[in-house]
């Protein structure tokens, strides 16, 4: 969509309303709204000021005007608010230079695109990410210096089954990781799912399929249809944005966070990848499935910086409650054809234009700008430098004894053991200038207050086996 189709958009339909938005470190979406009565051609020449020291991790007052830049090609109409508002994605542009701004996540993201270029090793790179998530009708927590809890309910979880509703107990649910694939009504969330994809498709948000998930009080799965670097941590903005807010129109709440729920599966974001190159994908060759060296190359490179990449793929406390093993966690750095036990499964499609590979330790957490452009900076660096990534391993990890798993590389085991290998290990997100040392300074400052915060505080678990000591 042009400027001229955005503003023609804008009287055709009598839109009231421009909502500028834009993506902070941490990777939440925010927005300035203006009236479209302000709205016109220079505003996509010169964008929108504002106070980018309100933001947390970016400016300081000193240096706070910052520029809003729209992009009209990413123009939709949101669906949820009252008066027609036409939503615009943003770039953060530096005033004294016009460039993106080094710590804006699109910007760098941007700057991974034109590095990938650059390099010749390819000049698209496809993301398709698989972002679970939960629906609850009930959450609350506090954490205040006299005491801290967390509750959530779900009517359609097992622990209900005894519960006396006023409309009477229905009784189908899943039990325990019994949340794939049952039908209605023990899959309960059917109609909502619906809503939210064809929320998240008027959007511009495409979607590919959708299911219940593994884990029981009201586990989701909505797959969308792969897209560039950019334009699809653009989607996954949109898709995380269309699922909170239907769920809320249906009186529930979603979540991406990735273990809500103690002894049972939590909510991953495993990352479809290739690579392409004059309309060729570099990925398809006759080697282990169907997969040709660069690919193996490619793995091999998010292998060897798994670690920094959990930094931002897994960006939360929470994230490592789920990279435990038993609840079908790919903590393992192995690789496997279809085995879904290994952190990179290939997927089996016919087709040699599909061949990818799926990098399975992510999750929701992440600012998709930053995780899609680390795994892919990590990527190239192994295609680069030739790392491979040894053997495939078919066998299901999980049952290997912990003699074998022990020699297999693993995923960080916590939000701070990850920032400190994203410290250690930078040089690889530096290249062509995608990274700064100021933008890892700061999103690593930022999410070390995260760990300080959970270090600091009492855990009721902490009760339970030091209270009486």
């Amino acid at each position: 969509m042009s400027v001229q189709d955005v503003l023609k958009q804008i009287k055709d339909e009598d839109v009231k309303y421009v909502d500028f938005r834009f993506t902070d470190t941490r990777g939440k979406e925010q927005h300035v709204t203006v009236p479209t009565s302000v709205v016109d051609e220079d505003t996509f020449k010169e964008g929108k000021m504002f106070d980018g020291s309100s933001v947390a991790g970016w400016k300081g007052i000193n240096e706070s005007d910052m520029i809003l830049m729209p992009e009209a090609e990413s123009a939709v109409l949101d669906p949820f608010f009252q008066d027609k508002t036409l939503n615009i994605r943003c770039d953060i542009v530096e005033p004294s230079n016009m460039q993106g701004y080094e710590r804006d996540p699109r910007s760098i993201a941007k700057r991974a695109e034109e590095y990938l270029k650059e390099t010749g090793i390819g000049d698209t790179a496809f993301f398709g990410p698989e972002n679970e998530f939960f629906v609850f009708d009930d959450v609350r927590f506090s954490n205040e210096p006299r005491g801290a809890f967390y509750e959530v309910d779900s009517k359609e979880a097992y622990w209900n089954s005894e519960k006396p509703y006023e409309e009477g107990n229905m009784a189908h649910r899943p039990g325990l990781k019994g949340g794939y694939f049952p039908v209605p009504p023990v899959d309960s969330l059917h109609d909502l799912r619906a809503a939210m994809c064809q929320s998240s498709e008027a959007m511009g948000c495409p979607t590919e399929v959708h299911h219940h998930e593994v884990a029981t009080g009201g586990q989701c799965e909505i797959g969308t249809i792969f897209n560039t670097l950019v334009r699809k941590a653009d989607e996954v903005q949109i898709f995380k944005y269309a699922v909170h807010n239907t769920a809320h129109m249906y009186g529930k709440t979603a979540t991406f966070m990735p273990k809500p729920i103690v002894g049972d599966n939590g909510s991953g974001m495993h990352v479809h990848q290739s690579i392409f190159k004059d309309g060729q994908n570099t990925f398809a060759g006759d080697g282990y499935g169907g997969l040709s060296e660069t690919a193996l190359y490619y793995i091999g490179g998010i292998f060897k910086h798994a670690k920094a990449i959990n930094a931002f793929a897994n960006a939360s406390t929470n994230s490592y409650k789920r990279l435990v093993p038993g609840f079908e966690a790919p903590i393992l750095l192995a690789y496997s054809a279809r085995n879904r036990s290994a952190s990179c499964r290939i997927p089996y499609v016919m087709n040699p234009k599909g061949r990818r590979i799926e990098i399975r330790f992510p999750d929701s957490t992440a600012n998709p700008y930053l995780a899609f452009t680390a795994m892919l900076m990590a990527g190239l660096d192994g295609i680069k430098n030739k790392i491979h990534p040894g053997d495939a391993a078919d066998e299901d990890l999980y049952e290997l004894p912990a003699s074998e798993q022990a020699k297999i590389p693993q995923v960080a085991a916590g939000l701070d053991y990850a920032l400190d290998a994203l410290d250690k290990d930078r040089e690889f997100l530096l290249a062509g200038g995608v990274f700064t040392d100021s933008a890892i300074d700061g999103y690593l400052e930022l999410k070390q207050e995260e760990v300080d915060a959970l270090r600091i505080n009492t855990h009721p678990i902490e009760f339970l086996h030091s209270y009486s000591c």
